[in-house]
């Protein structure tokens, strides 16, 4: 028989995925437990439609992380940040830091998306990596300098 998966099943797939099992096993334990529905034509062509709308949203949103990847990569943003002797800076800087920062200059991008491997602790000129997209990444020219 075959099922449309409505959670993940272990050892048999994930939700929204089209199986073939036995009947038994449709009838006795992933229907009657609400893991799966019954593949019938119009529910085969419902989920084919939601993916072909989930990959075009993909795409459209891939396209706009790209175009924001180009500004990023032409963007230098400048940290005026209390140091004391040597440049240290007092505390340090974060992601969320460069976060708020991009967002003053109007380029909204989530703190989790910058990649920061520790953070930044003396004043000097970096180059900080930021990944919106799985396969996009954008380098930013960030300045820290001492503010009097």
């Amino acid at each position: 028989m075959k099922v449309i998966l409505l959670k993940d099943v272990q050892a048999q797939g994930k939700a929204g995925e089209l199986i073939d099992v036995s009947d038994g096993y449709a009838r006795n334990y992933l229907i009657k437990n609400k893991l799966a529905i019954e593949a019938t034509q119009a529910k085969i062509n419902e989920i084919n439609q939601k993916k072909e709308a989930d990959e075009r949203r993909r795409k459209k949103e891939r396209e706009e992380w790209l175009q924001k990847a180009t500004v990023i990569n032409k963007t230098h943003i400048t940290l005026k940040v209390k140091c004391g002797a040597g440049g240290k800076v007092f505390g340090s800087i974060q992601s969320a830091n460069i976060a708020d920062e991009l967002k003053k200059q109007g380029i909204e991008i989530d703190r989790k998306k910058i990649v920061l491997p520790n953070p930044i602790k003396n004043a000097g000129e970096y180059e900080i990596e930021i990944r919106p997209y799985p396969e996009i990444t954008a380098k930013l020219k960030l300045s820290v300098v001492e503010d009097n």
